[in-house]
């Protein structure tokens, strides 16, 4: 079979879309979340098999009801193109070729690309023949943004990235940030009202979220740390005697505010939710004016730095679908000097790639 997947692999969910040679799209499906860098290889490669297993539901003669066992009999595809979240390591792509090469039974080599997710939103590059460089920043549950140069042979090269690092020590501008930085701006607040400074309006964020925590009145806000913290129980005993939210992985419980976020600041016009966002969009555009610099620099300081004025911005992931919240960063980008020539979003990565993928096989 002359088959083309790609998959995009993120830390909410998995996306899988398979066309023919001539870039028509046979099937699609999804998986649950795949970041390679926070799961095991098993579980990676579990949640890839759901997704491309439903995809293929569409892809045999005749369909069929159930999906389509993993490894397959015979070789079916020609050739496949994975951007995983997680993968920022040569080791980390040896690791994940090899799991995914056993389970779609195609061989290592270039048939089997694998990379970091933000290398399918830099597919926009080649629609715009006049400029050579993109800036792919990925802005969901986590943050990662990379450049790319375009190639004579049709590639994309990677030049630079930054990012990536996880809800720990970074993910500025993603879900896990928007999260952990409502709660900082919360314990902030709670510090100016023990010294006795003027209250602050309410705020209709800090009712939703002491509200999704079983919090009672504002003054009692500290009262949210031991939810950031505690880990989640470590037996079904345990677990029955603690409410709904400590059985969620902690830095679920941060991620999983994002949507109360953007409803209060977009919806209800909340000045707290929306001073939240501008911090986050900020960090995303710090990340993003890292790999840029501004006409007139001296190129030696950067060498594989970017003109923005001469590249396109990539955006992708759930939270940079947001109108508002990419103009907010494009705001902050404007205000460092960096204004780029063409500005996309990529809603669909992995059909985008799989076309772009079909499109390489018949060359």
């Amino acid at each position: 079979m002359s088959l083309f997947l790609c998959v995009d692999c993120g830390g909410s969910k998995t996306s899988a879309v398979i066309t023919d040679k001539s870039g028509t799209i046979l099937g699609r499906a999804l998986g649950g979340p795949s970041n390679f860098a926070y799961m095991s290889a098993s579980a990676f490669t579990d949640a890839v098999r759901v997704a491309v297993s439903n995809a293929l539901k569409t892809c045999v003669s005749p369909p069929s009801i159930d999906p389509i066992p993993l490894p397959p009999n015979t070789e079916m595809f020609a050739s496949a193109w994975f951007g995983i979240s997680g993968v920022d390591s040569l080791a980390a792509v040896a690791n994940a070729s090899a799991a995914l090469s056993t389970l779609l039974k195609i061989p290592l080599g270039p048939r089997l690309v694998v990379a970091n997710d933000t290398h399918l939103l830099a597919a926009p590059l080649r629609l715009h023949p006049d400029i050579k460089h993109a800036v792919a920043a990925i802005g969901g549950t986590g943050s990662c943004v990379v450049s790319f140069q375009h190639q004579p042979s049709g590639m994309l090269s990677e030049l630079a990235r930054t990012g990536g690092w996880g809800w720990i020590l970074g993910d500025e501008g993603g879900g896990f940030h928007v999260g952990r930085e409502t709660m900082r701006q919360m314990m902030y607040d709670a510090a100016r009202s023990s010294l006795g400074m003027e209250p602050l309006p309410p705020s209709s964020l800090k009712a939703k979220v002491l509200e999704r925590f079983g919090i009672h009145r504002v003054e009692n806000a500290p009262e949210v740390l031991p939810v950031v913290h505690l880990p989640e129980p470590s037996t079904a005993e345990a677990a029955a005697t603690v409410p709904s939210y400590l059985l969620v992985a902690r830095e679920k419980r941060l991620s999983q505010l994002a949507p109360l976020v953007f409803e209060a600041a977009f919806k209800d016009k909340d000045p707290f939710a929306l001073n939240v966002l501008k911090v986050c969009a900020e960090g995303l555009a710090d990340q993003i004016a890292m790999l840029c610099r501004e006409p007139g620099e001296d190129p030696n300081l950067k060498p594989r730095a970017v003109e923005a004025n001469k590249a396109v911005l990539c955006f992708g992931g759930s939270l940079v679908g947001i109108e508002d919240y990419r103009a907010l960063v494009r705001e902050a980008l404007a205000k460092k000097g960096h204004v780029f020539k063409y500005v996309e979003f990529v809603d669909d990565a992995a059909a985008v790639g799989a076309v772009g993928l079909a499109s390489l096989g018949r060359t």
